[in-house]
């Protein structure tokens, strides 16, 4: 959908008469039947149902990749073999083709790759909820969002550089869920490495920062997220909390680390007093970052997005197609191939 929303054409293959398996996730779905799961990462794709274990399918795909620039897909190890389908002897007969193979554990890993079971493994759950309670995955299948894109920035890069050619082999891209979820733990990971100690669930808080979490104001919870210690001042400040501001323990983010019970406490009893919309106003005009909880609905208002094709995507990309019907185009794509996107 990333490389759609940038211009590419995209011809999206499946299976006949059941078609992608999100398809089928909800409700819930919209007045024509369609799930808002399928919906919300298909736009600017056209359709084509082909049966990959039949010869004439099978036939049917070394063609459309003989004139593709991308090839995507995910199929565990050795399913593309058993149809026939020779990724090496593609990437030979198509020096252009550039293939990208996505799977949940690695090339050399046989297990289906969900979002879910990658988030337990990689250490997300491990992370995500509250000191002491259990595990939690995030709330988003964001496994799956972050292989995606790093899918996507692959690619566009193999494009960039493709002038310079490249052997079949170096064309071979591989992503995994599980490397783009390690690789997202980024300074958690990086905490764990340097200081040998395992990382831990701080619910709302931040393993690094203080004061940077979830506070109970008189009305609804907001968010505070001290990133410097200039802003810490200006935070005890606008808050009314001088004693905080002035002290020397409290100076440093170091400091507050090692007294975040006591600054963390002394806000929260703070901020208890009156409603959110009066603490943001005053942490607004003194430059500190914060926020409310919003509700999902409430955070789409402030974006342009459709109940069709879902967030629009930012400039230069651009919504051209909607999601499509199950073999919407098929007819079109097995008479004519590429050819098909320009009808």
């Amino acid at each position: 959908m990333i490389l759609g929303d940038l211009g590419a054409d995209v011809l999206k293959v499946e299976r006949p008469l059941v078609g992608d398996d999100t398809r089928e996730w909800g409700p819930p779905f919209d007045s024509a039947g369609r799930s808002a799961y399928f919906l919300s990462t298909n736009r600017n794709k056209l359709s084509v149902a082909i049966d990959l274990a039949s010869a004439d399918g099978a036939a049917r795909v070394r063609a459309l990749a003989g004139e593709a620039d991308v090839v995507v897909e995910n199929f565990r190890r050795g399913a593309l073999e058993r149809w026939g389908l020779d990724v090496p002897a593609l990437l030979e007969a198509n020096p252009r083709l550039i293939w990208c193979t996505i799977t949940g554990f690695g090339a050399d890993s046989d297990r289906p790759g969900y979002d879910f079971v990658v988030q337990a493994e990689s250490g997300w759950m491990a992370i995500t909820g509250e000191p002491g309670g259990q595990p939690m995955k995030v709330g988003v299948a964001l496994a799956d969002v972050m292989a995606g894109k790093d899918a996507a920035i692959a690619i566009l890069a193999m494009l960039a550089s493709r002038s310079r050619g490249g052997d079949a082999a170096s064309r071979h891209l591989a992503v995994s869920l599980m490397h783009s979820a390690t690789a997202s733990l980024v300074n958690v990971a990086q905490n764990a490495l340097v200081s040998g100690d395992d990382a831990r669930r701080w619910g709302n808080a931040h393993p690094n920062l203080v004061p940077y979490e979830l506070f109970d104001a008189s009305d609804r919870p907001f968010v505070i997220a001290v990133g410097n210690d200039a802003q810490f001042v200006a935070c005890a400040r606008a808050i009314g909390l001088e004693g905080l501001a002035a002290d020397a323990r409290y100076r440093t983010n170091a400091g507050r680390l090692a007294h975040r019970d006591t600054v963390v406490g002394a806000i929260r009893a703070r901020v208890r007093v009156q409603p959110a919309a009066a603490w943001l106003a005053a942490l607004d005009e003194a430059g500190v970052p914060c926020g409310v909880v919003k509700p999902v609905l409430d955070a789409l208002r402030e974006v342009e997005a459709s109940a069709l094709t879902g967030v629009s995507p930012l400039s230069p990309g651009v919504v051209r197609r909607p999601p499509p019907s199950l073999d919407e185009h098929g007819d079109l794509v097995r008479a004519s191939g590429w050819e098909a996107f320009r009808i």
